[in-house]
């Protein structure tokens, strides 16, 4: 990947960059900042109570943040708020320390860089602070800070996206990446890296807080039986995520008899090796403190990697004593993705293969023959770091305008290959676009609860209500499009020049001599409105959770105010204003008459592309930041070992296209394999461009598995050289010299660590401490099985628990310990070969192939 990261021509700066950001700061960490300095002198007994009261007063949340007990007891750090900060990352020799400043002066925390993993710096999700473009420090080891609380996390949010990515980058280049065998292959600064990636969708509840607890239950729990425990009209339900008992997400509050539905979408990337997914369901109640009332505990490394398992998972008793009591039940769909990287060098061919054709027909072929159907941000990621997406969607659309044999109504109205690309391009590029275009105006409507009904059959008030509820509909028509017209200019010029190009070849393809009735006069800004609208604006009015406008999903009288104006919206982007089905929505035809014209000047605009080379919104002062972390980085990126340089992700997406092409390679092996069994004898240009991938693919697992394999070998030939040494296998290197002394059965404060089944390509517990991932030795290859989750998941230190017996349901997981998937693959059996070399490589295979 050198040529991403290829030499700067300017000279090197100083190492030193500096950035303004909001910081998260909770309640406790405040109080500790507003602290003032105390003399150090013997109070007087009269004068030792007031320092205490002052503290305690000052700690207290304030009226205008004490909003609610939930929001208090939900939040990362008990509550908390946002304040102006300044970063300032500096080099110190071989250290990095990034400083947090506090007003302008104070110096809140120092975080050591290059002491963490680069799985410690991630986006935090939105739906921690309903705030975009954060980023989190999850690390608390290295770090020192004025104040006594440095168990939580660091949350930083930026003014855009632009600068989130960038110092995402930026601070990734010098933490440690996850790179295995760095002491062997020193070549290319290791054996391979690894990537790993959780999607978790929590679809609805059932039977949630109808349980009856047992008295001795209420009273440890401190809950009066009085208030009706089993009384679940009252109740609020959200759900709090905990990867690796951190909090990495929360769902919304629902209410609805112990059966909400949330139908919200999770995905957690660039983890740690993972262990444990757990979710905390809180019950509120109105006047009451809430309370957990209980959790689904999920052991991780029972899933099949790159496969969505969904289903009813139990909720279990959460309280001060242990039980075995299920008190309801979440549905889940639950996708595990751990991938190896190897060096770029080795997708060489596979690129090839891969850029000699159009990366649409690709995604086509995956489609349609490999009933491939998950990939394709992964091609479109590649084509995006080669600078070729908007040429390939530009000659995808002369194909599909000059072959085309359906009526111009339905042009680029049905679901083919390039309406579903035109659809991630707008994604991709247009996420400040759309927020701009609806964001607002969108979150005040479901702030203001605003319900409007004007179908008679539908409501039952009279028809003054009716014509209320018109007039409503057309205020927020009015405000809506407002918003979107006024934010026409920030149209990102990606979107432009493929607007453009389906607008001109529409012009061409219906040009007016060919219709003299004009019927088609209006079908180029139609073409526009198609996808601008049809595609990506109107969706997002109708579902603004799916497109991150607002959080979880709105309140039944709410969606329906949504439809009713995203049928107006629509109306009105088709350039038609007396096309109407329904008799009661004729009250927004002259609305839609009066708008038009300036419907035809808005879609000109969003298809015209500007002079400017650069249309993004960003001042002189952040491109030139910008631009020095990126000069930085190439300079430093050529004294880096190969697999390091690859770590740092591409801007301005953070792209990593080894990481994407063996993403590709496992989803392919995964699915071709009836492809092989289907295949003709004659295969035709398409097929053998198809199989020729394939085999690419394979060729790239076989290398993977050669890589693993030759780790493997040298760690035990290592091991056998040292075994009379007193330090035995651990002084392999100065990774596994790390390794030993942290190996302990004990955890630094003495107690017993906690075992579990940890993932098949996930280190030991023991090397998760410091600089646990410059280590030589290769992960232990395990598999789950079907039925044999005990085998997996041994726990010595806990017995697991009997299934329950009084389960409310008979399509639950069954209960047993921690949650446990089985394989619903069919069992391959285990080769028993006296060869070990032939039994370490059978196993080793499954890695790649599951």
């Amino acid at each position: 990947m050198s040529e991403y990261w290829e030499p700067s021509a300017s000279s090197g700066g100083p190492r030193e960059f500096l950035v303004s950001a909001e910081l998260y700061v909770s309640n406790s960490a405040a109080a500790g900042l507003r602290k003032p300095p105390i003399a150090r002198k013997k109070p007087d007994k009269r004068d030792s109570v007031k320092p205490m009261n002052h503290v305690e007063e000052s700690s207290k949340v304030k009226a205008p943040e004490k909003s609610s007990w939930l929001s208090l007891a939900r939040s990362p750090a008990s509550g908390g708020h946002w304040r102006p900060a300044t970063c300032k990352l500096s080099e110190e020799g071989e250290r990095c320390l990034l400083n947090i400043y506090v007003d302008e002066s104070i110096l809140y925390q120092t975080i050591y860089i290059h002491l963490l993993n680069q799985t410690d710096l991630r986006h935090a999700d939105n739906s921690l602070f309903n705030r975009k473009e954060c980023m989190g420090i999850y690390c608390a080891a290295y770090r020192w800070t004025s104040i006594s609380t440095t168990a939580d996390p660091v949350y930083l949010q930026f003014p855009t996206a632009d600068i989130c990515n960038t110092w995402l980058a930026l601070l990734r280049s010098y933490a440690i990446p996850e790179i295995y065998g760095r002491w062997f292959f020193p070549d290319d600064g290791g054996s391979y890296r690894m990537w790993r990636q959780v999607e978790l969708t929590v679809l609805q509840g059932r039977n949630l807080g109808t349980t009856k607890l047992p008295d001795t239950l209420l009273h440890s729990s401190g809950i009066n039986s009085e208030n009706g425990e089993s009384d679940a009209v009252d109740l609020d339900l959200s759900c709090e995520i905990l990867l690796n008992e951190t909090l990495c997400g929360r769902t919304t509050v629902k209410r609805g008899l112990g059966s909400p539905e949330w139908h919200e979408k999770f995905t957690f990337t660039d983890l740690p090796p993972f262990d444990t997914l757990d979710l905390l369901v809180w019950r509120e109640k109105k006047l009451f403190k809430p309370s957990a009332l209980g959790m689904v505990q999920i052991t991780l490394s029972n899933f099949r990697r790159g496969e969505a398992v969904e289903g009813w998972f139990p909720v279990l008793y959460h309280g001060p004593v242990p039980s075995d009591l299920q008190v309801g039940e979440l549905r889940l769909k639950i996708r595990v993705d751990e991938e190896i990287i190897l060096p770029y060098t080795a997708y060489l061919g596979l690129l090839k293969a891969f850029n000699s054709r159009n990366f649409l027909d690709w995604m086509a072929d995956f489609e349609s023959k490999l009933k491939l159907k998950t990939i394709a941000s992964q091609l479109m990621s590649i084509a995006i770091a080669r600078n070729v997406l908007i040429e390939q969607v530009q000659e995808l659309a002369l194909r599909e305008v000059d072959g085309t044999s359906s009526s111009h109504q339905t042009l680029f109205r049905g679901n083919t290959t390039l309406t579903k690309v035109m659809e991630l391009c707008m994604a991709w590029y247009g996420k400040a676009f759309l927020e701009a275009s609806v964001g607002s105006v969108l979150r005040r409507l479901c702030a203001e609860k605003v319900g409007i009904e004007v179908d008679p059959m539908r409501n039952t008030k009279g028809p003054k209500d009716v014509e209320r509820n018109v007039e409503q509909l057309l205020y927020w028509c009015r405000e809506f499009w407002a918003q979107i017209d006024s934010a026409k200019s920030q149209c990102p010029q990606e979107m432009r020049r493929l607007f453009e190009t389906t607008r001109k070849l529409v012009e061409t393809r219906y040009r007016s001599q060919d219709d003299p009735n004009g019927a088609s006069k209006d079908l180029p800004h139609q073409s526009v409105s198609a996808f601008c609208f049809l595609r990506f604006i109107v969706p997002a009015i109708l579902h603004p959770h799916l497109f991150g406008l607002c959080p979880g999903l709105p309140s039944t009288p709410v969606q329906r105010s949504l439809t009713l104006i995203a049928k107006v919206i629509q109306s009105l982007a088709n350039l038609n204003a007396t096309v109407q089905k329904e008799e009661f929505m004729r009250g927004i035809k002259e609305f839609l008459t009066d708008k038009r014209q300036e419907m035809m000047v808005y879609l000109q605009v969003v298809s015209t592309p500007t002079d400017s080379a650069d249309s993004r919104n960003e001042n002189a002062a952040d491109r030139h930041d910008r631009l020095h972390v990126v000069n930085s980085l190439r300079q430093r990126a050529m004294t880096m070992a190969v697999l390091e340089r690859e770590s740092i992700p591409i801007l301005p997406h953070l792209l990593d296209v080894p990481r994407h092409l063996a993403i590709i390679t496992s989803a392919v092996i995964r699915n071709s394999r009836e492809f092989f069994s289907k295949a003709s004898t004659s295969p035709n240009a398409a097929e053998r461009a198809l199989v020729e991938f394939c085999s690419k693919c394979f060729e790239v697992e076989e290398h993977a598995l050669h890589r693993v394999s030759q780790l493997a070998t040298k760690i035990s030939s290592d091991r056998r050289r040292t075994s009379s040494s007193s330090w035995g296998a651990n002084t392999i290197s100065p990774s596994s010299t790390r390794q030993a002394a942290t190996a302990s059965p004990l955890a630094p404060g003495g107690r017993r660590r906690k075992k579990s089944g940890r993932p098949s390509t996930a280190p030991s517990p023991s090397e998760s401490s410091h600089r646990h991932f410059s280590v030589d030795e290769p992960p232990t290859p395990r598999f789950p099985r079907h039925n044999a989750a005990a085998q997996d998941n041994p726990r010595e230190d806990k017995p697991a628990r009997p299934p329950h017996l009084k389960s409310p349901s008979s399509d639950s997981v069954p209960l047993g310990g921690r949650t446990t998937v089985p394989d619903q693959r069919p069992t391959e059996a285990a080769d028993s070969l006296d060869d070990a070399g032939k039994r370490k490589k059978g196993l080793l295979r499954g890695i790649l192939r599951r």
